[in-house]
């Protein structure tokens, strides 16, 4: 009869784990894209727009905010798609110019 106690296949490891490792190393960067620099800020102002708009009672300002912000992710999205994103070419030439940071 096997021994099939914890203490056993601790010490007599039966299966390896297979390590499922990226195909490239990640950017070094961190996100600190232009980018997702414009993007975090243009929504964290477009949304204390729309916020001052409930905060005030004032629906347009809500509605302008909503609008910004809408504007401001379209942006972020056409700077990430037109190299200024992680992994883009523009953002890897910087990261070149400046030794990778």
């Amino acid at each position: 009869m096997a021994d099939d106690t914890l203490a056993h296949r601790a010490q007599n490891a039966t299966r390896t784990e297979a390590m499922h490792l990226p195909p490239t190393a990640a950017p070094t960067n961190h996100g600190k894209t232009l980018a997702a620099w414009f993007t975090t800020y243009a929504v964290v102002i477009t949304f204390t727009i729309a916020g001052l708009g409930v905060l005030f009672a004032m629906v347009w300002l809500f509605w302008v905010g909503m609008g910004l912000l809408v504007a401001s992710l379209v942006v972020g999205k056409v700077l990430q798609t037109s190299g200024y994103g992680q992994g883009g070419d523009k953002t890897r030439a910087r990261q070149a110019r400046t030794g990778g940071h």
